[in-house]
């Protein structure tokens, strides 16, 4: 296989994978509506998988995917394959791009542990991510980093907003009318509503940070959580969990129809 089918291999399986994660998690979060014990983050989601029939086989193939994805992010930031430029708005994307890179092979070693250790050691991941987080926040400028953290959710969120208000995501597929009439809406659904759980990721950071203690960072889960307390959440979290849902479908057109861009610029010569 050429470097260029490779690269739309890894592309495409990469976006899949995180259509099957964020199907998983809005169908989880869908649930939740009525039953707050469902698990509504990608850790918990990934688990509860894991015990589902062909659970073993299912948390592989994301795996690989969520690998790939990675691969594929940390790509689309060093060799600039989508041309974003080295203006400050280019690097600020690909500065995210690198950050999603690093984010999803974080997720994919943790389901891989998964596989290899089974449930056992999840909880002394837990305890070791408490453990680093005690002695982070044990500074004394600990809620600078905090707020600063809060930054790249914020920035995620904004970015998504705009991408699903705009639908500037078209110009990197290569569909027709017909499907994009189908493809658009959905895909701006799911796009605002990730943004929004970005958002109030960041915002539970931020609030958190003048009184943050050692325990695990807000998440997904804690957004979806806070939406499902507001009055009538249970239908906020069902039109999120939609969103999420969404996003999936966005993923999977993504995986479909998606430019992989093949005009790579040359590395750099030292």
């Amino acid at each position: 296989m050429s470097s260029h089918q490779t690269l739309i291999v890894l592309a495409r399986g990469g976006y899949a994978a995180r259509g099957v994660l964020y199907l998983i998690i809005g169908i989880f979060a869908l649930l939740a509506a009525r039953d707050s014990t469902r698990p509504k983050d990608s850790h918990k989601s990934l688990e509860a998988l894991l015990g589902q029939p062909f659970g073993y086989f299912l948390v592989g193939l994301v795996v690989a995917g969520l690998l790939a994805f990675a691969a594929w992010r940390v790509l689309q930031a060093t060799r600039d394959v989508d041309h974003h430029g080295k203006n400050l708005k280019g690097l600020i994307i690909r500065a995210g791009l690198f950050t999603g890179g690093l984010v999803n092979g974080a997720l994919a070693f943790f389901a891989l542990g998964l596989l290899v250790s089974g449930m056992g050691r999840s909880g002394k991941t837990g305890g070791q991510t408490k453990d680093w987080l005690a002695h982070l926040l044990s500074w004394e400028y600990s809620n600078a980093v905090v707020y600063l953290i809060a930054l790249i959710p914020l920035g995620v969120g904004i970015a998504h907003l705009i991408k699903g208000w705009k639908a500037s995501f078209e110009k990197y597929f290569e569909a027709d009318e017909d499907v994009m009439r189908y493809v658009r809406p959905v895909s701006r659904f799911g796009l605002i509503a990730r943004g929004v759980v970005f958002i109030e990721i960041a915002l539970l950071l931020a609030v958190s940070g003048s009184a943050y203690q050692a325990v695990d960072p807000p998440g997904m889960k804690e957004a979806l959580d806070a939406l499902q307390n507001l009055p009538a959440g249970w239908l906020v979290l069902i039109v999120m969990a939609l969103g999420l849902i969404a996003f999936s479908v966005y993923s999977f057109a993504e995986a479909f129809w998606r430019k992989i861009n093949m005009e790579l610029p040359a590395w750099p010569h030292v």
